[in-house]
């Protein structure tokens, strides 16, 4: 016979085993990654892969349960949904604003003026903050940004009131 609970328990010890918390345990702060679109002091424009790692865990709004947040910072910002069109090209041209990219679906590009290119999927984050790019002996300024593939990409863009600032890769952490 089985005593009550030894499949509880021994059920528990496995997912111990495998990583996975229980409820009464604290689960591992996570890490995060975005991409950084930034200018340096000489105005060229670089892609940096960057951590997010200064999670709390805490409720958003009682009685809900707590969840993992990092506020990077607090002020004005304005949430737009984009559809860019198939095959979409956005040439060369500095972000508007220090706005943060999130494609929902399909893929997009962004190409820095130093030649790095990361290509983006849904789930996907990038931080554009290459306002102080200054024009190359090319003509290049900003990025160059475009659609992969053959589909329209949607993307939700989180337009922010921070100032840009150059050689500060990773600002957000």
């Amino acid at each position: 016979m089985i005593k009550p609970g030894t499949i509880f328990a021994g059920l528990a010890g496995l997912l111990s085993v495998v990583g996975m918390a229980r409820a009464d345990e604290t689960p591992p702060h996570p890490t995060m990654w975005y991409w950084h679109n930034w200018s340096d002091h000489d105005g060229i424009s670089h892609m940096t892969h960057c951590p997010i790692r200064n999670f709390d865990l805490k409720t958003m709004s009682k009685p809900a349960g707590p969840q993992w947040q990092d506020r990077l910072k607090e002020g004005p910002a304005q949430v737009i949904f984009t559809v860019q069109p198939a095959h979409w090209d956005g040439a060369w041209h500095p972000d508007p604003k220090v706005q943060w990219i999130v494609p929902l679906k399909g893929s997009w590009y962004v190409t820095a003026m130093d030649g790095h290119k990361v290509v983006m999927g849904p789930g996907e984050v990038s931080l554009g903050e290459d306002q102080l790019s200054r024009k190359d002996q090319q003509g290049h300024i900003g990025h160059d940004a475009g659609n992969v593939g053959d589909d329209p990409v949607e993307l939700m863009v989180v337009q922010t009131s921070d100032t840009p600032t150059s050689d500060q890769p990773c600002r957000f952490k």
